[in-house]
């Protein structure tokens, strides 16, 4: 038999594919697992991919597109930056691409060097790790302190770089999986940290739209810092358009020209019928974003407070769709084990706390992207499981 890379090899296992295959398979367990918002893409969106679909000759749907996005995508996407995240770019400093992920891996590609360093939140987004590790790169970890409300400590970003070594500073504002917002002071520490010592800063924004009570702030948009910043942002969260595979990064054209290039040898161009959605959807009024932002709050209060009447202690989230609680007070098991049990025993699929790093052990992580009323059901069962 022939072998399969270390590289490969090591890889982790992400729960997540199980569980969707689990919840779809057994239709008695009710998932509040998965990061992918449960409403559809809004109406007016499904209107236009009918009419594009319909013209798909004059649409050139059957082909590719430019490798770096279409320019009328582009421009849209720079008017939005703009007035949106206060940051300044033209056609060259943008890349649209499959997905912020496909973003984010060409970033790695682009700046890192095997044995190279990358910088970022632990517990954080578990597409992280693999992809520093898939380009040989090295995750050095901040731990998140719940008592902090899991705000980033500058302090300890300061203690990890390696002046040789360190490229990248990673962050992910709104939070997945804790769902804090960064602050302005802190972003302003992070982004002097950068300039001192000329590392770039990988801004992660992708639920940029779902913040409740406090102010979305683009590290990107702070004085000086066009020369540093990459930032990543995608149409899925926003838009419900997961499936479109739809995203783009905005920073130094340098380093976007770089991506390009990558991108062009992993998936060629972006899609050329999401790029025609995405056009639609940057148009769209923002009371669409609004509708359901708010019935993300209204569900956001209830499973707060219900999990924490269960004895499950969580904090409130400022942003994104999760709840990150932590599960030491009613159990001396481990975040897998219990999230096992969740499901064999109580028949509701949750997040271990460890799939987002050795520093989320005693955690998991709940979404709140799906129905109320399947979040009722889930807060009964768990609180009967816990009884």
């Amino acid at each position: 038999m022939r072998d399969i890379s270390e590289r490969e090899l090591e890889l982790p296992d992400s729960i997540l594919g199980r569980l969707s295959e689990i919840s779809s398979e057994h239709k008695e367990i009710i998932s509040i697992s998965l990061g992918e918002p449960d409403f559809d893409a809004p109406l007016p969106l499904i209107q236009a991919i009918k009419k594009i679909a319909s013209d798909y000759k004059k649409n050139k749907l059957s082909h590719y597109s430019s490798t770096t996005g279409r320019t009328d995508l582009k421009e849209l996407i720079i008017n939005k930056l703009k007035k949106k995240n206060k940051i300044n770019a033209d056609l060259n400093n943008i890349l649209v691409t499959c997905g912020s992920q496909e973003a984010l891996f060409s970033g790695f590609l682009a700046a890192l060097d095997p044995s190279e360093e990358v910088i970022l939140p632990n517990p954080g987004y578990l597409g992280y790790i693999p992809a520093i590790e898939l380009v040989n790169g090295v995750p050095l970890y901040v731990k998140l302190e719940e008592e902090n409300n899991f705000e980033i400590d500058p302090n300890k970003i300061r203690e990890l770089i390696d002046k040789k070594k360190t490229k990248v500073i990673l962050i992910n504002s709104p939070s997945n999986p804790t769902g804090n917002v960064l602050s302005k002071k802190v972003l302003e520490e992070i982004a002097e940290i950068a300039r001192e010592n000329d590392l770039y800063i990988f801004s992660d924004e992708a639920y940029e739209d779902l913040i409740y009570g406090k102010e979305h702030i683009s590290i990107g948009s702070l004085n000086g810092m066009q020369d540093y910043v990459v930032s990543f942002y995608t149409f899925s969260k926003s838009y419900a358009m997961c499936g479109f595979r739809l995203g783009y990064a905005v920073g130094p054209e340098e380093i976007i020209s770089a991506m390009a290039k990558s991108v062009h040898y992993i998936t060629i161009s972006p899609p050329t019928i999401s790029q025609l959605v995405g056009i639609e959807a940057l148009k769209l009024p923002y009371k669409y974003i609004e509708e359901m932002k708010k019935e993300y709050d209204r569900r956001r209060r209830f499973i707060v407070g219900r999990l924490n009447e269960t004895g499950l202690k969580t904090k409130m989230p400022d942003g994104a769709f999760y709840t990150f609680s932590n599960i030491t007070k009613v159990t001396d098991k481990s975040s897998l084990t219990f999230a096992k049990e969740l499901l064999n025993k109580a028949k509701v699929a949750v997040i271990p706390g460890t799939e987002f790093g050795r520093f989320g052990e005693g955690f998991i992580r709940c979404s709140y992207a799906a129905k109320f009323e399947l979040i009722e059901k889930a807060m009964d069962r768990i609180e009967k499981f816990l009884k």
